[in-house]
């Protein structure tokens, strides 16, 4: 495993971080209930590969800080802080966005983060085909933030917002996920925010600002069609971008098949 680093926002937030390999920085951002470790496995496919491959602690999760108040730009300036700690120069960067992640970067590819190349997996905007997100989707994870219910958080994402059946929620908690899952429940609103708050649509004006090349992947066991589209979707809706399929689960490509196509996309 690679040493713990610290990047340092630009609102002084502590960023923690894990590098491996050498080459341009390839930065991979996950989305919901994921922290630094939830990607290694990519990371360190990616460091082999000849690229310095960044996992990292979203604000509020992990060993990283979460100075308030919470703005989308900040967590641009997070990624920003770690690409420019993570680099030994100011040459080529990329960035992968997981589901909820994709929207980060896709937002600081907009919003003028010094990347060269972006590709993102399954953003959850909402297409045609997936219903609306709940009602006052925000509001509601704030109350039940405010009433100090962790499990309320997860339970509500995880059921009105993506879908699961009860059964699915109640088997998580008895798995080693339940507890890592309760821990970031407090920055489910942070990724909602990403997507766009209460309406989570494709951000036309955002995109249209989107001008470096960008892969939008997505992975051949996902059943939804409405998720598993979004690739295209989004692809459709960028500027320059190009929609890969690759096999794989749910939500979900291994890093054996996902890294090669990412460093040649990167790369080549």
């Amino acid at each position: 495993m690679s040493t713990v680093e610290q990047a340092t926002s630009a609102d002084g937030t502590p960023i923690a971080y894990e590098a491996y390999g050498s080459g341009p920085v390839a930065v991979v951002v996950g989305g919901a209930f994921c922290d630094r470790g939830s990607f290694r496995d990519v990371a360190q496919a990616l460091g082999e590969l000849g690229l310095t491959c960044v996992t990292y602690d979203r604000r509020g999760r992990g060993d990283s800080g979460d100075t308030q108040p919470y703005a989308v730009a900040r967590e641009v300036e997070d990624l920003t802080a770690v690409i420019s700690a993570a680099g030994e120069d100011d040459s080529a960067a990329y960035a992968f966005g997981v589901s909820s992640g994709g929207a980060l970067v896709l937002e600081a590819a907009a919003t003028g983060a010094p990347l060269t190349k972006a590709s993102v997996l399954e953003v959850p905007y909402r297409t045609a085909g997936w219903p609306p997100p709940p009602a006052d989707y925000i509001e509601r994870l704030e109350a039940f933030e405010a009433a100090g219910d962790r499990e309320g958080i997860l339970r509500f994402f995880n059921r009105e917002a993506v879908g699961m059946p009860d059964e699915m929620v109640d088997g998580l908690k008895g798995s080693p996920m339940w507890e890592p899952m309760l821990s970031m429940t407090y920055t489910v609103k942070y990724d909602g925010f990403c997507l766009g708050g209460d309406e989570q649509d494709i951000p036309a004006e955002t995109f249209a600002r989107v001008t470096i090349p960008v892969l939008t992947v997505c992975s051949s066991g996902t059943a939804m069609p409405w998720l598993h589209d979004s690739a295209q979707v989004v692809a459709d809706a960028l500027p320059n971008a190009t929609a890969v399929e690759l096999p794989g689960e749910f939500h979900h490509v291994p890093a054996s098949t996902l890294a090669p196509a990412l460093a040649e996309f990167f790369t080549g």
